[in-house]
């Protein structure tokens, strides 16, 4: 089953008649791997479309005279593109100021610096005996900043060594 072409066309016609889009963007298991820089060129995009394939896809026009991007969230093939264009739209909005309460927090996730986050921790300070770390609790902004990035390099080489090879 392949989405025709005419439905397609009508459709982005319509909402180009409407308004300027800065990209096309088609879900597709073939496209460039969504990662984290992408997600941050994305969210300094104004409008954009998504298009969705289901099954087999779309007619081959279509992604030579419509679509600017093509993307994958993996190297695994869905049903539809529905569920990966959902977690474009969140990857890209959570990043646009206003979205999270404390916009900076975006900033220090995972990947976007290179590295995956450190571990994080909540009050209280000990439960059944499992403590946080006595640098959490100093004060000392210089020495927790450290041990987050200290952190954040450890599991960084546990989990992603190849995050390293590429920087």
């Amino acid at each position: 089953m392949v989405m025709t072409i005419e439905p397609i066309d009508r459709c982005i016609s319509a909402l180009k008649a409407q308004r300027d889009y800065d990209e096309v963007i088609y879900m597709t298991p073939d496209g460039k791997q969504f990662d984290q820089p992408m997600a941050n060129r994305l969210s300094s995009k104004g409008n954009m479309i998504i298009l969705c394939g289901h099954y087999k896809g779309i007619d081959e026009r279509v992604r030579e005279n419509f679509i600017t991007k093509e993307i994958s969230i993996g190297d695994y093939v869905l049903t539809g593109g529905e569920l990966a264009a959902a977690v474009v739209c969140d990857a890209i909005i959570r990043l646009i100021p206003g979205v999270i309460s404390d916009e900076t927090s975006a900033l220090f996730d995972s990947h976007q610096d290179g590295m995956l986050a450190p571990p994080v921790y909540t009050r209280p300070a000990e439960y059944k005996g499992w403590k946080v770390p006595d640098v959490l609790l100093s004060g000392n902004d210089k020495l927790v900043d450290d041990w987050r990035h200290e952190q954040a390099l450890k599991r960084t080489q546990e989990r992603r060594p190849g995050y390293l090879d590429e920087s």
